[in-house]
């Protein structure tokens, strides 16, 4: 048994026992990772993706540290109105990624599971619920989530909130893209200001707002420049980073840190050398414990993934005014690229795959998630009209105990094979 599933193991075994003994351990091994990082990171990352790995552990740490001054909310929650309210974001597949890598996440899929829930929700999910009923997640101080994209959010959310008695706060965002319906979420957000206030005691300052939004807008422009000039440069990766940017790039969007990492990928993506390989853009989430990936796209001259759907999930039409931070937010969810029929998921990542110059792109279908299942074949024939080879993987993101690695191993090899054609350079 190696450290990782040592320490999963201890984490698992007092989660049962003395959950709050398991909340200081998964706390302090934590602690302990982030020291190890700054030693350890592996070099070949460029400077930024570096410092990503830091933010995002600073991320997940932060609740476990300050629960009083934690939200848990869904992914696509905008957060710069919980940043102004001096509360951390607490996000559930953000977290549950994080105990899947300790080694900590089957105990908590099994007890979700015995409580009622159904093996085909999320495993993020699942890992997140089954954690807080365990006692291993400690109490934050409210819960705000939208019904954004996942389905699952229905169940979750409101499940917590009962199980923490705290205060919920849910956003609900039409699916169709017009001003209507901005205008209509940008209201609940007007509502949630004043009751996060009442929550916090803490006054949300207009004048800040509209500096975070406009420090947004300008972090959001600064991910796309850079994904634009990485279109004919190659950069090494692994599998966790295209999901820290996805994180990052939503939970933290108006804070100083997130746009300082835009900054430096601009400044790295100059001196990176020209592209080679096979580029693959991702669609959905990544299984970035699976072996099987790691051998074929972790740090790979000869094929890497050069995109992730979840890491630039607007348009680029999508422009907004700071001096309207309501608004603002509120037309990120309302026109954000996965709400809506799926055929405005498929054209943004046909967009997206071809601004980086992908030669083929990845629809990872997370067992779980009914919006990527469902649209895997619209998907397939769609993309593959675009002169986008497409593989359709079948697997979990989150909870490794499925397997597959071994049909992991075997597509993807043979998809890559298939895209043959010249390098790029």
């Amino acid at each position: 048994m190696n450290i990782v599933d040592t320490f999963g193991h201890y984490v698992e075994r007092y989660s049962d026992i003395r959950p709050e003994r398991a909340r200081w351990l998964l706390q302090k091994g934590w602690e302990v990772q982030k020291l190890r990082q700054k030693a350890t990171t592996d070099r070949r990352l460029i400077p930024a993706d570096r410092y990503l790995a830091a933010l995002m552990m600073n991320t997940m740490i932060a609740p476990l540290k300050h629960p009083e001054r934690s939200a848990i909310v869904s992914i696509f929650t905008p957060c710069e109105m919980l940043q102004e309210a001096g509360l951390h974001p607490y996000n559930v597949e953000g977290f549950s990624c994080y105990l899947a890598a300790s080694h900590a996440e089957r105990s908590c899929i099994q007890q979700a599971e015995n409580s009622g829930l159904s093996e085909t929700l999320c495993s993020y999910h699942k890992t997140f619920l089954g954690a807080a009923e365990k006692g291993l997640l400690p109490k934050p101080q409210c819960i705000v989530y939208t019904n954004l994209v996942c389905d699952a959010n229905l169940v979750t959310f409101r499940r917590l909130a009962e199980l923490f008695d705290v205060p919920c706060f849910a956003i609900d965002v039409p699916m169709q893209q017009n001003e209507d319906n901005v205008a209509y979420v940008a209201g609940q957000l007007r509502k949630l200001a004043e009751e996060l206030e009442q929550q916090t005691g803490r006054k949300i300052n207009l004048d800040s707002l509209k500096q975070r939004l406009a420090r947004t807008r300008q972090t959001m422009r600064n991910y796309e420049a850079f994904q634009r000039k990485r279109a004919d440069k190659y950069i090494p990766t692994d599998l966790v980073t295209p999901l820290y940017a996805g994180m990052t790039g939503n939970l933290l969007l108006g804070t100083k840190e997130e746009h300082r990492y835009t900054q430096m990928l601009l400044h790295d993506v100059e001196k990176a050398p020209k592209a080679k390989g096979k580029r693959i853009y991702w669609m959905h989430t990544i299984p970035y414990w699976s072996e099987a990936l790691a051998k074929q796209l972790r740090f790979q001259e000869d094929a890497q993934i050069v995109g992730c759907e979840l890491a630039h999930p607007y348009p680029p039409e999508l422009d907004f005014d700071p001096e309207q931070p309501f608004e603002a937010m509120a037309k990120r969810m309302v026109y954000h690229s996965l709400n809506g029929g799926i055929d405005r998921r498929i054209d943004a990542g046909i967009r997206h795959a071809k601004a980086v110059r992908a030669d083929g792109v990845v629809w990872f279908a997370h067992w779980g998630c009914k919006h990527t299942l469902g649209g895997a074949q619209l998907a397939k024939k769609r993309f593959e009209e675009a002169g986008l080879p497409l593989l359709i993987l079948d697997g979990d993101g989150c909870d490794r105990s499925h397997g597959g690695e071994g049909q992991t191993a075997t597509r993807l090899g043979a998809f890559l094979e298939m895209l043959g054609g010249e390098e790029h350079g």
